[in-house]
């Protein structure tokens, strides 16, 4: 057996094992006691924290690190990573995207030169293409943080009709067309909304939260989950005085100046059977420029009731 190889399975074995003796590696490799000790010198100047401590009971620990023992790839398996990193660079940011960089370069730089070759070739053939956003979101990190964490924030958030506080207990973030979404417990609504990350201007403060709560691939699995979409409606005076009387709606208006106004945010494609109602009673007084499928659903609903007039009238 190599040296190289020899040392990649020492590196494996003493890094889950964290604390063990001389001996036991000796016995474990079947090598002698001074090339045990050649090896911990080896593995120290990789930078592996090893700490030897004397005595009659000594022998070595693993200092707690963040540092991995060598994974190795086949080279099949090194382009596909790099091509999956590739997908995400239309996104302006990501949770981790100075490490997604680091990494994306590492394993370029450690391929051999014909499987670069085959990569630089590839760009030219595949690529994953989207509209790509310009829209910054600092705080992505934070947020995900704070769900894995299970910490309920306090968050200035910028909606359409101003920068309002919000009491949340966020569930996870996902990323869809280039942006990225977090449903998250409204506490002062009492149900489960969602927000776009880029419009959250401020964490104004945490707390601890240990309370057993859904994660966000429980939230994706309920049946009323599907994805993000543009709720945009031009109403007149008195659909601004309905829709200002709904909680749902009361902070996604735009007034403007003559008393008419106007919706557009992103809602959750799981609320338009419950929104359908509200702008069907509303009739002329909202004008729905989209989601489609909600124009559909209004369709449908005039025709049926036009149907059933028609029927009395035979």
């Amino acid at each position: 057996m190599s040296k190289a190889k020899r040392l990649l399975d020492i590196l494996v074995f003493v890094n889950a094992k964290r604390k063990f003796t001389a001996e036991e590696l000796a016995d474990e490799f079947n090598i002698s006691i001074r090339t045990v000790h050649r090896y911990i010198l080896d593995l120290s100047e990789m930078g592996l924290p090893i700490y030897a401590e004397q005595g009659r009971n000594g022998g070595y620990t693993v200092l707690p690190n963040r540092l991995l023992p060598p994974i190795l790839f086949t080279e099949e398996e090194a382009v596909a990573i790099f091509f999956a990193f590739q997908s995400l660079s239309y996104y302006r940011n990501l949770p981790f995207d100075a490490e997604i960089s680091s990494v994306a370069q590492k394993l370029y730089s450690s391929l051999p030169g014909d499987a670069k070759m085959k990569i630089d070739k590839m760009r030219s053939y595949v690529t994953f293409w989207s509209p790509k956003r310009f829209i910054e979101t600092p705080l992505l990190k934070e947020v995900l943080e704070a769900a894995i964490e299970t910490k309920n924030l306090h968050i200035q958030y910028e909606s359409q009709s101003g920068l309002t506080t919000k009491h949340i207990r966020p569930i996870g973030v996902y990323a869809h067309d280039g942006l990225w979404y977090l449903p998250a417990y409204d506490y002062r609504k009492q149900k489960i909304l969602l927000y776009r990350v880029d419009r959250i201007h401020a964490i104004l403060s945490t707390e601890k939260n240990d309370d057993v709560f859904m994660n966000l691939e429980q939230w994706f699995d309920s049946s009323e989950v599907h994805k993000p979409i543009r709720l945009h409606v031009q109403l007149t005076m008195e659909g601004v005085r309905q829709c200002k009387c709904d909680p749902s709606f009361e902070e996604l208006i735009v007034t403007n100046e003559d008393g008419s106004g106007y919706i557009d945010s992103d809602i959750d494609e799981g609320e338009i059977r419950f929104i359908t109602p509200l702008f069907y009673r509303l009739g002329t007084h909202a004008r729905i420029i989209e989601p489609q499928v909600l124009i559909d659903g209004l369709r449908k609903q005039a025709k049926e009731v036009l149907a059933m007039y028609q029927n009395e009238q035979t």
